[in-house]
């Protein structure tokens, strides 16, 4: 169940990368691709080791990384370093858990694909940190635990940071679990702060323009152009267009097939109660049936014998 339930997971992302634009539910659809591989590598786990685990091959350069805490410990001591996070005294989970696992994601050269923000230009990659029950290690599909701190912030410190162009000013980004979009100010040392789980990045501004979303136009004007891997993506949109669409198709058919199934069925089992329980003989007449009454009708007679 649990691989079968991983498979139809990272289907239904590939559809929303390749059919969809970034959104809270891409973005949903990942965080539980994530946790299915970061809990896949606990095998005999050791409360406050991070283990990393492994990625399916269409996500080649995504990280991921699970700890195990116990829900006392998180609150009292914190983490002093889990990865790029540092996470302070005072962190509480909503509903409350006995044991919960940290899952760390860092989305790579994936993170403008996940998380495309226009009019700004990554200057680090997108890290995530998200919070699940630890009571069932093999679980999948988990719900987030809510993570807040309460005394300190979370600091997250960025090793690998772009250089900003010359007269821009870097800034932290965190998106939310629903989808919405925060910038705060880059901290000394090229860190960021935040008070509860998301993903976090540094971002500065872009003077390129914003592309506009391509319209039925462009695509086929595109298409007409050539251009090797653009017409590659076209024929995969198109075709996946056309396969969704016949798939409908056929599901619809299919399913007013079995209702007209199951009607005949019915009127054939009715059919064969009432002839079961018939008191008159029956009769085929064309294509239905009659009741057929055995004897004769009376003959007229003459009510006297006058003649004139």
């Amino acid at each position: 169940m649990r691989v079968g339930t991983g498979f139809l997971a990272l289907l239904s992302l590939l559809a929303l990368l390749i059919l969809l634009p970034f959104s809270s539910a891409q973005s949903r659809a990942l965080d539980a691709i994530l946790q299915d591989c970061a809990f896949k590598a606990f095998l005999r786990p050791k409360t406050g080791v991070p283990y990393d685990g492994k990625v399916p091959r269409t996500l080649t350069g995504v990280e991921v990384s699970a700890m195990r805490l116990r829900s006392g410990s998180l609150r009292t001591r914190g983490v002093e370093r889990y990865k790029e996070f540092q996470i302070p005294i005072g962190v509480v989970e909503q509903p409350y858990v006995e044991r919960l696992v940290l899952v760390y994601h860092n989305l790579g050269n994936w993170s403008e694909k996940f998380y495309p923000l226009p009019g700004y230009s990554y200057l680090a990659p997108v890290l995530g940190l998200m919070s699940y029950s630890g009571a069932n290690l093999s679980a999948s599909d988990l719900p987030e635990l809510y993570l807040r701190a309460s005394d300190r912030p979370i600091l997250i410190k960025f090793p690998h940071v772009k250089p900003a162009p010359q007269g821009l000013v870097p800034k932290c980004v965190y998106f939310d679990l629903h989808g919405s979009v925060q910038f705060d100010v880059v901290l000394h040392g090229n860190v960021c702060s935040t008070v509860q789980q998301g993903h976090f990045s540094i971002v500065v501004e872009s003077n390129a323009p914003t592309p506009a979303p391509a319209s039925a136009v462009a695509v086929a004007a595109d298409f007409k152009e050539g251009g090797g891997g653009n017409k590659y993506k076209v024929w995969i949109i198109v075709a996946c267009l056309v396969g969704g669409c016949l798939l409908l198709i056929m599901l619809s058919l299919l399913v007013a097939r079995v209702r007209r199934t199951k009607q005949g069925m019915k009127i054939q089992q009715l059919e064969w109660a009432a002839e079961s329980n018939e008191a008159l003989q029956m009769a085929s007449i064309g294509g239905t049936k009659a009741p057929l009454a055995i004897g004769t009708r009376t003959r007229p007679t003459i009510e006297n014998d006058y003649i004139p």
